[in-house]
């Protein structure tokens, strides 16, 4: 078994700037010369940017993917793209040519979320140019953006369409998004009630640069809840509307046919009746082929349908709750569920690790071959070393390479050398999982056998150096791209990289003469912003005067170490930058001829992205395990965790946290938590739905042992500091958060509610609180109650499915002897807490006068009795709950039960006598009882 002493280390940030020698950023501004792109660039077929001649005739449906039907967009109309044409109220799918004819009238139309006819200063996605809205055309397309959406949008890359149908078909909704790093297109359609909640659930988890909609969905007036739904909770994310007629699902099936690569051809069969995603999917990519101003080359695109039967539903509230993703205090803090299990090596492997803890599978026969994966992880020390360290740690973002965002000389050849560095990994990976003996591993293994890896490698090395390898710094980098074709391909390329040769050296030749002529420790530096400089480590006592001779200029100092450089050594930096466009116009011309020629066989980096990923997620989660106890879980039909602790409190408290147990089932698959406040009720309650994502997802769960019914939803409320407040906006928050859940909640959801009913007076609380568990009792859902209303634990007396548990506390007086606090134990025990009255308890050490605080006393107790006597159990009750238990175990056992006969017999015979002594004697009276 595998034993890790310590976490994986960090990498550390590399200087700004450094020797020949040493790593640096980098380079930027080495642009290549002006030429036309080739039509295709790792599936994406550049759409020509000339700006005469006219374009085809969209508004009957738009260009087919593969045509050149953007010809004749200008820079201007890119830009302009969520404008209006001045005088025909056109949308930008209406005819480009007439568009065109009216670029100088075109405005940037936006509105803010709070009013959609509110002039604010709007962005236009991908483009930087700013405008303020003067006008509004319910035909045309519109954006709103807040304030601070330009900042948020520095990392989000994924652009979504959102459709609804109307009338009858209300609540059914299509979605579709791309990522525009990654060609990868996720279709989704599912029903929602009027809460929207997987609508919003599912946003949440693609964290959108931008999302479309129909512009039906606003019109003035008529605004529709999804609309406004979205607009509310995505305020930092801009809003695009099209026409409607632009989500089109005939067209959408046929931009999948033309465009889904043949290795995922089966998403045809998937989706050919899902009439709302192809619709968003006709809208998205007509969209985003405009504004990007190209399209998708046919057969480029990896296409899936992503249904929500597929997985668990956990809505962004109780994500929050639980911190998955995001830690509440700090959301730079590594305190979350994610930051406890992320040990993956590449940003797939991270990505995938996010996207699987927001969203759990619900299909156990998928988690258990997970599960089979990680316990090979840990059985095999030298395949978890071999993998993790030794072969995916040096992938880069395999995903990457199949973004259709390349746009410059220097960065297609950078892909190139990322493409045969990834490449060379294949056969490495390949052998390291040849006898594994898990059925994914072994699938993975197979898949690796593609001969189109080898294919590609073989065309990338008759023309790319067999050295020529991905470096990190950019000098490194600099000179991989510079000699990374191989010689005597082009004879004007050879001279070229000569010419540049000799002038490295004679910049390094006049910095070494520069440091004999002044006697200084000067060497050769190089950073992306100032090229070649000359930097040393000196005293600025031993200058002349404390200064640096007069010849060198720009100078920067920090502490001892001084950065400059001179006019002769700008003048070479020039000279080099110039013989480095030459090799790069040259080199792009031979790499783009090469990538034409493996274009056809580079889908299989799809399914290489996919394996890597996943990988990657099965070793972090292994990678886990061997820094804390944590054990498989089971897939039954109770949720059982013996001795479970919560994951995230491992990791920041300096003690390992007190262990408890769990057990629910459909017998008994409400419980009621009471305990005074600090005694652990909310830690436990978030241990239990973090322990339940953590087997959902395919990871060991921290606990000695664990077994899990498969959970649809997971539902949480907990309760913050400030819930301890009455006031009318706490209250409203608790009843929306409630209905939310009693409007989703179904027989396979886990709901966790804390400290329900606090925002109004006691008795509402208790109505409240009494009136939703009854509800709730009502589904066969598993549900942990947490309350300070006592009065709540009597109802096991009329629902025999209910269970009482507390947190034990203990009572502590200090050396004086005359006060009295609590120790906390942070121990689950069954029965609801004894510790009653907390607020009295509170008065009592107070300076409260004590005749206040004996009245208090009575009148508790008055009203306790009065309650009690209500709620008190009959000797028939009793008799009914005792029968009830005993049928739910008999049930249970008969499903779940491996016991041999003779176990068995000793089993039943326990419930048997279990059962007598739950019973009252025939004749027993309340008061006996």
């Amino acid at each position: 078994m595998l034993h890790a002493s310590g976490k994986a280390g960090a990498g550390g940030r590399e200087p700004a700037s450094e020797s020949c020698s040493g790593r640096c950023s980098s380079t930027s501004g080495l642009g290549g010369r002006a030429e036309r792109p080739p039509r295709y660039t790792l599936g994406l077929l550049q759409t020509p940017r000339s700006t005469t001649g006219s374009a085809g005739d969209l508004s009957s449906g738009g260009a087919r993917p593969g045509s050149s039907s953007g010809e004749g967009l200008t820079p201007s109309l890119v830009a302009g793209v969520k404008a209006q044409v001045s005088g025909r109220g056109e949308s930008y799918f209406g005819d480009k040519s007439s568009c065109i004819e009216n670029t100088s009238t075109l405005n940037l139309t936006s509105s803010s979320v709070r009013g959609l006819n509110s002039a604010c200063v709007g962005k236009t996605p991908l483009s930087s140019s700013r405008s303020v809205c003067r006008s509004h055309t319910p035909l045309m397309g519109y954006s709103v953006t807040s304030s601070s959406a330009v900042s948020t949008h520095t990392a989000a890359s994924v652009i979504v369409a959102v459709v609804e149908g109307r009338g009858l078909a209300r609540g059914e909704v299509g979605m579709a998004s791309i990522d525009l790093k990654n060609p990868e297109v996720i279709l989704s359609q599912f029903s929602d009630n009027t809460t929207y909640a997987k609508v919003i659930t599912k946003l949440k988890i693609l964290t959108p640069l931008e999302i479309i909609m129909s512009n039906t969905a606003c019109d003035a007036g008529n605004t529709t809840k999804l609309f406004s739904l979205i607009t509310e909770h995505f305020k930092n994310v801009t809003f695009t509307t099209v026409q409607r007629k632009y989500f089109n699902e005939t067209k959408g099936l046929e931009y999948v046919e033309q465009l889904c690569a043949s290795e995922f051809c089966t998403i045809f069969m998937e989706v050919q009746s899902k009439y709302y995603c192809l619709a968003a999917a006709a809208a998205l990519l007509k969209y985003v082929e405009f504004i990007q101003n190209s399209v998708y080359a046919p057969k480029s695109l990896k296409v899936r349908f992503q249904g929500s039967e597929k997985t668990a539903m956990i809505d962004s509230s109780s994500a929050q709750n639980l911190e998955l993703v995001i830690n509440n205090r700090d959301s730079r803090n590594g305190h979350t569920l994610f930051g406890v299990l992320n040990y993956t090596k590449t940003p797939g492997g991270s990505r995938r690790l996010r996207s699987n803890i927001l969203e759990p599978l619900v299909d156990a026969e998928t988690i258990n071959t997970r599960l089979d994966c990680v316990q090979e992880l840990l059985q095999d020390e030298e395949l978890f070393f071999g993998l993790q360290a030794g072969i995916i740690s040096k992938f880069l973002d395999t995903e990457q390479l199949l973004s259709v965002l390349v746009k410059t000389a220097e960065s297609k050849i950078t892909n190139l050398i990322y493409l045969k560095h990834t490449l060379e990994l294949v056969e490495p990976l390949r052998a390291a999982l040849r006898n594994c003996t898990t059925p994914l591993l072994k699938a993975y293994y197979n898949s690796l056998e593609d001969t189109r890896f080898g294919i590609i490698l073989e065309k990338i090395t008759t023309v790319i150096n067999d050295d020529t390898r991905y470096t990190k710094g950019c000098l490194s980098m600099r000179t991989q791209k510079c000699y990374a074709v191989k010689p005597n391909i082009n004879e004007f390329l050879d001279i070229a990289r000569r010419t540049y040769t000799e002038i490295v050296d004679d910049i390094a030749g006049m910095i070494t003469q520069l440091a004999e002529k002044y006697n200084l420790p000067m060497k050769t530096s190089f950073s992306s912003a100032r090229g070649f400089f000359i930097q040393m480590n000196i005293d600025s006592s031993t200058l002349p005067n404390g200064q640096l001779p007069s010849e060198f200029t720009k100078i920067t100092k920090m502490k001892n170490t001084y950065s400059f450089t001179s006019a002769d050594l700008i003048k070479m930096n020039e000279r080099c930058q110039e013989s480095l466009r030459e090799i790069y116009h040259m080199t792009y011309l031979i790499v783009c001829k090469l990538l034409n020629e493996i274009y056809e066989h580079i889908h299989c980096l799809y399914k290489l992205s996919d394996i890597v990923s996943m990988l990657d997620m099965l070793l972090s989660f292994a990678h886990a395990c061997t820094l804390s106890d944590y054990v498989r879980p089971e897939f039954t039909d109770t949720l059982a965790i013996k001795q479970g602790w919560h994951p995230i409190l491992e990791k920041i408290a300096v003690e390992k946290p007190v262990p408890n147990n769990t057990y629910l089932t459909e017998g008994n698959n409400f419980v009621i938590i009471t305990g005074p406040n600090m005694s652990g009720k909310s830690t436990y309650l978030k241990q239990i739905a973090l322990c339940q994502i953590m087997a959902q997802i395919g990871s060991y769960v921290p606990a000695e042992y664990c077994s899990f019914r498969i959970a649809e939803q997971i539902f949480t409320r907990i309760g913050m500091d400030d819930d301890i407040e009455t006031n009318a906006s706490t209250f409203m928050k608790e009843m929306k958060e409630i209905t939310y859940i009693i409007q989703n909640a179904n027989d396979k959801s886990l709901i966790i509610i804390d400290e329900l009913g606090r925002g109004t007076s006691a008795e509402e609380g208790i109505g409240i609180c009494y009136a939703v568990c009854e509800y709730l009792l009502n589904l066969k859902a598993f549900t942990l109650f947490a309350t300070h209303f006592l009065e709540l634990c009597h109802i096991d007396a009329l629902y025999p499915n209910v269970e009482n548990y507390h947190f034990e506390v203990q009572h502590v007086r200090s050396s004086a002897g005359n006060k009295e606090k609590i120790a906390y134990t942070y121990t689950l025990s069954k029965g609801y807490t004894e510790e009653k009255n907390y607020g009295l308890k509170a008065a009592e050490v107070s300076s409260l006068p004590s005749s206040i605080v004996v009245d208090a006393k009575e009148i508790t107790n008055h009203i306790a009795k009065q309650f009690l006597h209500r709620q008190k159990s009959t000797p028939e009750m009793m008799r009914q709950r005792a029968v009830y238990h005993l049928a739910m175990r008999l049930v249970q056992t008969a499903r779940n039960s491996q016991l041999d006969p003779d176990s068995l017999r000793i089993y039943l015979t326990g419930l048997k006598k279990k059962y007598e002594a739950s019973c009252p004697a025939p004749g027993q009276s309340d008061e006996q009882q």
